[in-house]
This record gives structure tokens, sequence and C-alpha cells, in this order.
């Protein structure tokens, strides 16, 4: 009986990476019926990963009454394993799609993502993975630690919860007050970008406008962080400034190093630990994985080169299946992958070939099974 494991990441725009993954295990069955077809949904930290994490392990989703992006109450969720292990999205609370017509990362908060980590300790969870990602906020994440206890202190000696905008009205910050719980639980992070925490490949240089921020704010913005982390390395005695991943999802990469105690972890590698992805695979007669573009930007920390790496260490052939191929894609054949196939069979524009991804998809899997049977896989 044949083995297959499918963890291919979402192709976006067009297809999740459930539905996916569904496809490849629907044609594998069909060439192999009594195939054992193990699927992996795979999210990155944003939208959809609460069920990643959920599908393998078990465990449920749980309700809870947050702080919206701009302090509204708002019913958002997050996930609870069988062994008590929290799966939280980040954008379940302060995401972009919560704020569509109404952005502005100058005022928005992360109250709500300090919120659900502190729930999920108040239930018992002794680890907790955060997912970064997707975020309408840029105020450096201390709305979350605000949450937790932590005190910002004004020039009035006035606490305040600040926003992007106002956080160069912080003049000291406070620790005393923070939640006896979270003393010991591991907090995991998956952020799967190096920006720094400001400057022109920060935080709101490179993320505030897509947050909509004009030129004037992402300066303001950018002066702003650059300024919380001074005052954060003079009273918590972490220095953050030249942090990689420091300013992902507005600085909160930054915030939950400095006010949780927090690692930045790889999207993926948290994923593939957590899940136990090397025993899983175990005796696989091969492996599909994928995304939607394969390119140099896909070597670091992206689907494919995680599981390649894996792939090779047990010696088990790994297919590749994307949208577009890149150039200078060597390197993946050297890190494990042993063919990559583009599912797109006509030359078309981009709204064309989204449309048709899933039958392009089913036929390219067609054609790929028909081959790997032929040579006795």
């Amino acid at each position: 009986m044949k083995k297959v494991i499918t963890i291919v990441d979402s192709f976006k725009g067009t297809m999740s990476s459930s539905q996916i993954n569904q496809i490849v295990k629907e044609a594998v069955l069909s060439f192999y019926t009594d195939a054992e077809v193990i699927s992996v949904a795979v999210a990155d930290g944003g939208e959809g990963t609460v069920e990643a994490f959920l599908m393998p392990l078990g465990g449920e989703k749980v309700a809870v009454e947050v702080t919206g992006p701009y302090f509204e109450k708002m019913e958002s969720y997050y996930g609870i394993t069988d062994d008590k292990t929290a799966i939280i999205e980040m954008a379940s609370c302060c995401g972009l799609p919560l704020v569509i017509g109404r952005e502005n990362p100058g005022e928005t908060t992360t109250f709500g993502l300090g919120g659900m980590i502190l729930d999920a300790a108040k239930k018992g969870c002794k680890k907790i993975i955060v997912g970064l990602g997707g975020s309408a906020t840029n105020d450096g994440g201390v709305g979350a630690a605000a949450a937790v206890g932590f005190k910002f202190i004004d020039r009035e000696n006035k606490s305040f919860i600040p926003v992007g905008k106002t956080l160069n009205q912080i003049d000291k910050i406070e620790s005393g007050a923070v939640n006896p719980l979270l003393k010991d639980v591991e907090i995991i992070t998956m952020s799967d970008v190096e920006n720094p925490l400001y400057g022109l490949q920060g935080a709101a240089y490179i993320f505030a406008p897509q947050k909509g921020a004009d030129s004037q704010m992402v300066k303001e913005l950018d002066d702003n962080l650059r300024k919380l982390a001074l005052l954060i390395k003079r009273d918590l005695k972490i220095d953050i400034s030249s942090l990689k991943g420091g300013g992902a999802a507005g600085g909160c990469g930054s915030a939950m190093v400095a006010f949780f105690n927090s690692k930045l972890e790889m999207g993926i590698e948290v994923l593939l630990d957590t899940i136990e992805f090397d025993s899983l695979i175990k005796d696989a007669d091969f492996i599909f994985t994928g995304e939607g573009k394969i390119d140099t930007q896909s070597l670091r920390g992206k689907v494919v080169s995680g599981v390649a790496k894996r792939a090779k260490r047990n010696n088990i052939p790994l297919i590749a299946l994307v949208g577009d191929i890149g150039d200078d894609i060597q390197e993946f054949y050297d890190m494990g992958v042993s063919a990559i196939f583009s599912i797109n069979r006509v030359a078309k524009e981009y709204k064309e070939v989204a449309n048709r991804a899933p039958s392009d998809l089913k036929l390219t899997l067609d054609n790929l099974m028909r081959f790997l049977q032929r040579l006795g896989f």
C-alpha cells in the first residue's frame, strides 16, 4: 500500500491549502485506490493557522470576546489542541480585513491579541503559538503588552494605551503589574519576515502603506517605533533595534520578544515541529508540496524549502506543484525537491488562469500520476 503526504500551501487568490490538498488526495486515490493519503493544511500565521494545527492535532476552536482594532468589542476565536496548546491568529482580532474602508495604522491597536493570550493562559494553556500576519496595526505591539498588564506612562505620570501615532507620548514602561499567569507559559511566535522594527526596511516603511498610511504618516510611525525601541532598551533592558523579524505585523514581532519573552520562528518550521512531521512522513513513498510561485524568495522560510529539508533528511521523493516557476531555482533540487511542476497549462492573463486553477491542477495531477504509475511508484 502506498503512503503519500500532501502539504501544499495556498495559491493566493485562487485556491486554499485545504482545497489543493483535497484535489491532490483525490488524484492519488484515483490511481492507487488503497493508498494512505495524509493531508496537512498549511498557514503562515495568518488566516487558516488555527485550522492548520487543529486538523492534525485535534482540539477545538474557542470563542472569545476581545477588543477589536479600533478598541471596539468583537467576537473572535483561537484554537486549543488536545494537548492544551493554544493557537492564536493575530489577524482574527486586529487583521486588515476587519478595517476595510477605514484603514489607519496610526489608530489601530493589538490590545485584542494580548487579551487572547491572557485568556488562553487562564484556561490552563502552558504553550501558546501566536501567528503574526495580516495585521492592520503599527503600534509596536504595545496594545498586546498593555492587555497583559504592562503600564505605559506619559509625561504627566498617567497610564494609557498607546497606538501607533501616540507611541512618542510614552515616558516610561512599567512591568510590575504583568499578570503572573504568563510567567510559566511558553510562547512561540510564527513570523516569516526578517524586517527590523524601524528604518527603511522596517515595519512602517515596508508595511504601513498597505494598511492605509501616506508618506507623512509612514515617517511619523517609523520615528515613533524608533523611540519605542529606545524606551524598551532603557526600561526593560532588551535591545530590539536590530532584531530580525522585529518589524513583523507593525512591530509586533519586537513586542513578542520584549514583552512576552517569546521566540520568533519560521511559521513552517513551527508547524512541522508541532505536528511531528518527521514521524508523520516515516515510510512515505512520496510527498507533494507547493505554493503559488516558486522563486528565490521561497528559499527562506517558505513551505517548499521547509518540507524539502525534511524530505531530503528522510530520503523521500518530493514533488512541488506550483503556479509559476521563477528563475534560479537550482538550489531547490539541492535542498531536496525531486521535481517541480507548474499547473499553468496555457499562456493567459492571471485573471483567466486563476479562474481555471482547480481544473488545471487536476489535469496536471492526472498527467503526473500516470507518469508515476508507469515508473512503478
